[in-house]
């Protein structure tokens, strides 16, 4: 009973829909008819006469490995998020998550419907947890990117900042080798939604005014959580790039605001202040391991901040030297003799 009360209440909200709706699901398909699982299930032929389908679809997995799947994504990954942004906000990140996604990816089914004439298109089934996966991935990302997760007892050590790009190649990959297109769709869709909403319009906390009442900060501006960060280091560069004209496209049709650089200033901030939290321990109860995991995080970070401070310093000092060089050559200096005054000479050819 313990153990049940610890989950938050949204998430547990969210675990009783997904065995209800798996198991209704279920027993549409084999119980009346295998049609009537788009009743819970989204085709994009039929969404329009079902639009409730737009949320179900995420919780109605197929088989119970899926649902053992999702079970574990919203378990975890919602006792840390609702515990983290609150429930409403968790809330509101959920409905934006679950909606839009399969939303997108019903767009897109049509339009390749449209260009191609194949109906099997336009019947597709989408369902399942695969965008919420995405979307909790980028959340992570942003929260605690340095924490390190351990698998097979410490055998292969993964950064959380590493899981959305894995996620990504992975459903990629198996969506062009095993035909699996629905969920390669869903894991994009999911992933984009998720992070233009904690980039550019979620609102948080000031964490450096926390103590007196708090501001609320709109999106997140912080470099680590810039696109191009989600890639390894050798596609950073092209995909900043991209990322960059794109960005710089919306800007000028006002569809999104430029950041500032006191913005970024300000989310670096804020990413160095949540990073000192690190991850709960969610997964053990290893309380020595959990506190040696933060204090690696903390060192591991502090090593970072000291390093682009050093930086800062020494990019500040080159900038300063020539002004000042040439501000002291200008001046002359009052300790130097500069010989008698003119009185003093007058003084001595009437002596």
């Amino acid at each position: 009973m313990q153990w049940r009360l610890n989950i938050p209440p949204l998430t547990r909200v969210l675990l009783a829909l997904l065995v209800a709706f798996s198991v209704s699901y279920q027993a549409l398909c084999y119980g009346v008819d295998y049609t009537a699982g788009h009743y819970l299930a989204l085709i994009p032929q039929w969404a329009l006469f079902t639009p409730w389908v737009y949320f179900t679809a995420t919780y109605s997995e197929q088989n119970i490995f899926t649902v053992l799947i999702a079970g574990a994504t919203i378990l975890y990954g919602g006792k840390y998020l609702e515990r983290a942004w609150g429930s409403k906000d968790f809330g509101l990140f959920i409905l934006l998550v679950t909606l839009l996604p399969n939303f997108l990816a019903s767009l897109i089914y049509v339009f390749l419907f449209a260009i191609s004439q194949n109906v099997d298109l336009a019947l597709v089934v989408i369902q399942g947890s695969v965008a919420l996966q995405g979307a909790f991935l980028v959340a992570f990302k942003q929260l605690v990117p340095e924490h390190t997760v351990t698998i097979l007892k410490g055998m292969i050590k993964i950064r959380v900042k590493h899981f959305p790009s894995i996620f990504l190649a992975a459903n990629t990959l198996s969506g062009i080798l095993l035909g699996t297109d629905t969920a390669l769709v869903l894991a994009w869709v999911g992933f984009m939604t998720s992070w233009t909403y904690l980039r550019f319009y979620k609102k948080q906390a000031d964490l450096s005014t926390a103590g007196t009442g708090g501001n609320l900060l709109r999106g997140d501006a912080s470099e680590t959580f810039a696109f191009s960060y989600f890639w390894p280091d050798a596609m950073q560069p092209p995909v900043a790039a991209i990322a960059d004209g794109i960005y710089n496209a919306l800007v000028a049709i006002r569809v999104c605001t430029p950041f500032s650089a006191e913005d970024v200033e300000i989310g670096n901030e804020q990413a160095t202040a949540r990073g000192e939290g690190g991850l709960p321990n969610l997964l053990n109860h290893g309380g020595s391991r959990n506190g040696r995991n933060k204090q690696e995080e903390a060192e591991r970070r502090r090593a970072l901040a000291l390093k682009a401070l050093d930086q800062r310093l020494h990019a500040a000092s080159i900038n300063n030297k020539p002004k000042s060089t040439a501000h002291h050559s200008s001046e002359p200096d009052d300790n130097v003799d500069s010989g008698p005054s003119t009185a003093e000479i007058e003084g001595r050819d009437q002596s």
